[in-house]
């Protein structure tokens, strides 16, 4: 047989000071005494008494408030489940990272070369100049004159580059 809880004033926890505000505010609420009376027991002023009253009185509104059931939501337990949703979403990424690699290799396609080590990882990877193949295709479609300019790509009206005082002409 389990020993019966006990309950009643003496299982109460707080200072002797709180409870003899405690009881001072109930005995003049329940008109035992007067609030003048009770003030004076306590040692406080008139004021001073109806502020203890007050806050005793939410005190215990907010004590015989109903409770939300089950677990609740702390910040604590939040930051944890998005660390663990992070941790699933990078093992999933890294698994879709392989098949991809796979399903590339599988159609023959080259291997996509990995972040450069000069940028140590951090940030974009640094990309080559789009210029050189740009020029390589107007020379092969005619638009550019091999080796008159010098790398760069005629424009309508540049005679050679004469306005800049650059040798030659068209």
């Amino acid at each position: 047989m389990a020993a019966k809880k006990k309950t009643g004033p003496s299982t109460l926890r707080g200072s002797p000071a709180a409870r003899r505000v405690v009881a001072a505010v109930l005995e003049a609420l329940s008109g035992e005494v007067g609030t003048t009376e009770a003030a004076e027991r306590l040692g406080v002023s008139l004021s001073r008494y109806y502020q203890l009253e007050a806050r005793a009185l939410q005190g215990m509104l907010e004590a015989v408030e109903p409770r939300p059931r089950g677990p609740q939501k702390t910040p604590a337990k939040e930051i944890q489940a998005l660390q663990a949703e992070k941790k699933a979403l990078e093992r999933d990424l890294r698994r879709q990272q392989t098949l991809l690699r796979a399903a590339q290799r599988s159609v023959g396609l080259p291997a996509r070369k990995s972040k450069s080590a000069s940028s140590g990882g951090r940030g974009r990877a640094k990309r080559g100049s789009r210029g050189k193949a740009v020029l390589r295709t107007l020379r092969d479609t005619g638009v550019v004159e091999t080796g008159a300019t010098h790398g760069k790509a005629k424009r309508d009206g540049d005679v050679g580059g004469a306005d800049r005082g650059e040798r030659g002409g068209a």
